[in-house]
């Protein structure tokens, strides 16, 4: 039995609201009124929630079970699937999500509009975005875990923009689910986050998506916990969680008539037939098919574009509803201004002012693109000038404003600025899946000066937290003390130890892969942006110098062999190589090895070319995105195209390398110069 849920002068007990119905899911259904979709709705029956979390606590899944059990999905093919939510193929096949998602549900009459978003602290500029958008969040928390970096990263941005969230402890039907620890772990983020008397007076629900059932009493819960471990099935739903977004989530405000039609745009669309669609939040005023309206700038308020609305969508479930009018606290998507763009402003043409958005946080690392010109280039890419990768990057920049695009107008390459590795490989990896040839970077870090003291340099820090057994401990306080990361606390977890580590960003770029083998592959790491601080000196090198290949032809095993005792190899045999291509990393500190994968075993009447059968060579493991990105050298680049991934050296003549490798300039001497 679960125990009741007390939190200092708290206590809190099961309501008429949140006892579960014991007709199942399609109770939930039939709670909803018959309400035309495509009606414009009275404002006080709108509610527009956010779902945020950490990576992986299981908010999709919650949207997912929302939506089924609301009849959102009915009749569709989606109500077999899983993550319905998640309909980007990377995130599929990821398993995250990536872009923020907006879909509806009516429920007792309510259309209740829900946002999706992003867990992993990369696409923290997705979750910054859609809370202009919703008037409360539901923040969920594995009952196990706790809350998180990220956790801590969105909840920040909720409570700044005054909003109380709605607490639901997901997982809680684990047997190693611990939610009064984490129902105290939570008040104390709350209270260290400066949250007011209104915000950490939360209400508490406790929910399993993934058996499809919630509720505000923890005795409720025990007997949901008791049926499942006698195989039966538990008879609760999720209507008591909406049954609480209901009650407490406040109504939009806004006026409707009377005022102009205004509407910030928080994410565009691409529609076959409609082409670029915006969708936002109506802040004021009524707009119909057919209006005319305007683009205004975001911060200039010019006048971008004049045009008219030619379609108006509402998304419920995994369809979208056209609609012929629509009101302040609607989230629609507009279509019939091709120029728009995120934070842009969609008004009525009295409106000369653009309405007010949110600023997402700087990027932290950067990276450059440039064409492919390797001499294997444009054997399997469609897409390889300059020219289409800059157009291809103006429209990615145009969509997620958490990345900054650098075109100095002089030279080909351009520089890509984000939060992470991972939200740049999935550019990268979007990018190749459309035929594009790129050569790519290594990742570094954006260093800016300390605006009262011009020669104190400032770095982006983490926070980082990581759960691992015990045994492996040791070996990451170690690693991460090298990388000059500080321990900031250090707990038991169930059989876990959790450590929460402040360290620079560049002590966790290419650490991924150490963390995965130091830890065999159980440990868990999670980081979010902390803060700018002072530079803290330059740390040991990690990783050893590399095989670079002299000759352009084909790799065969008899050179490959001769080659494998100095290091490991990363490439097999006939693989294609080229002079400058890196093929292996060396098994000692020290310059780079220049050699020649290509060489042929010379044919005489004494020995047999048949003698190559018995060399036995150590399969090599093809390279993901992520890996190379945390891999590569400063003076490496990464060539992808849509079939392969390549290491190769940014200079390839040998002579030249050497000659620029005397004279290199660190990023911190050019910032100071």
């Amino acid at each position: 039995m679960l125990p009741t849920r007390t939190c200092g002068n708290r206590t809190y007990s099961s309501s008429a609201t949140a006892a579960a119905p014991s007709t199942g899911a399609d109770s939930a259904a039939n709670a909803s009124s018959a309400v035309d979709l495509g009606d414009m709705i009275p404002m006080d029956r709108i509610r527009n929630i956010g779902i945020i979390a950490h990576v992986d606590h299981g908010k999709t899944t919650l949207v997912d079970c929302l939506l089924k059990q609301s009849g959102a999905l009915s009749g569709s093919a989606a109500m077999q699937e899983t993550r319905v939510m998640d309909s980007n193929t990377l995130e599929k096949e990821r398993g995250i999500t990536i872009l923020s998602k907006v879909t509806s549900l009516v429920y007792n009459g309510h259309r209740i509009n829900i946002v999706d978003t992003p867990g992993h602290a990369d696409f923290g500029g997705e979750v910054e975005r859609i809370l202009s958008m919703v008037d409360s969040v539901v923040l969920v928390v594995d009952a196990t875990e706790g809350p998180m970096a990220q956790t801590k990263f969105v909840l920040t941005k909720a409570l700044a923009r005054g909003l109380t969230p709605l607490v639901v402890l997901n997982k809680v039907d684990r047997p190693t689910s611990r939610p009064d620890e984490v129902d105290s772990e939570l008040l104390e983020l709350f209270m260290a986050l400066g949250a007011s008397d209104e915000q950490t007076a939360y209400q508490m629900m406790y929910a399993s998506a993934k058996e499809g059932w919630c509720s505000s009493d923890l005795d409720v819960v025990s007997t949901y916990i008791d049926a499942a471990g006698k195989g039966q099935k538990a008879s609760g739903t999720m209507s008591p969680l909406l049954d609480a977004i209901i009650a407490n989530v406040p109504p939009p405000k806004g006026e409707r008539s009377g005022a102009p039609f205004s509407m910030l745009v928080t994410q565009l669309e691409a529609n076959s037939y409609l082409g670029k669609c915006a969708l936002g939040r109506i802040t004021s005023g009524t707009v119909r098919v057919g209006d005319r309206i305007r683009v205004l700038e975001p911060g200039t308020s010019n006048v971008k574009e004049d045009g008219k609305v030619t379609k108006l969508f509402l998304r419920s479930g995994v369809q979208q509803i056209e609609m012929a009018q629509a009101g302040a606290g609607d989230v629609v998507s507009i279509s019939g201004v091709p120029s728009v763009s995120v934070n842009s402003t969609i008004a009525g043409p009295d409106v000369s002012q653009a309405l007010e958005f949110i600023p997402v946080d700087p990027p932290t690392i950067s990276v450059t693109f440039s064409v492919n010109d390797s001499p294997l280039a444009g054997r399997e890419g469609s897409q390889l000038t300059s020219g289409m990768i800059r157009d291809r990057l103006r429209r990615e920049a145009e969509i997620n404003v958490a990345l900054q695009i650098v075109d100095d107008g002089k030279s080909e390459a351009l520089e890509v600025r984000g939060r992470g590795e991972l939200q740049l490989s999935v550019l990268i990896e979007t990018m190749r899946r459309e035929g594009f040839e790129l050569s790519v970077t290594p990742p570094r870090v954006l260093f800016k000066k300390n605006p009262e003291n011009a020669r104190q340099i400032l770095e982006p820090f983490e926070e980082i937290t990581i759960d691992v057994d015990h045994q492996s401990s040791g070996v990451v306080i170690e690693k991460l003390t090298k990388r000059k990361g500080e321990l900031k606390n250090f707990s038991d977890l169930a059989d876990k130890a959790r450590m929460v580590f402040h360290i620079p960003t560049r002590g966790l770029l290419g650490y991924a892969s150490e963390f995965k083998n130091d830890t065999h592959g159980t440990g868990v790491m999670n980081h979010a942006f902390l803060r700018y601080d002072e530079y803290v000196g330059a740390f040991e090198k990690s990783r050893k110098a590399s095989m670079v290949c002299m000759s352009l032809g084909t790799a065969t095993s008899y050179a490959l062999n001769t080659i494998e005792p100095r290091g490991r190899l990363f490439v097999r045999n006939s693989d294609e190589v080229y002079p400058g291509m890196v093929v292996g990393e060396l098994s000692k500190d020290g310059n780079d090895l220049d050699v020649n994968p290509t060489k042929a075993k010379q044919l005489t009447n004494i020995r047999a070319a048949g003698k190559d059968e018995t060399i036995r060579l150590t399969p090599v493991k093809p390279w993901t995105l992520e890996e190379v990105i945390a891999y590569v050298n400063p003076d490496e680049a990464i060539e992808v195209t849509p079939t392969q991934i390549r290491l190769r050296k940014q200079v390839l003549d040998s002579t030249k390398r050497k000659q620029l490798s005397r004279r290199r300039v660190s990023d911190i001497d050019e910032l100071l110069e």
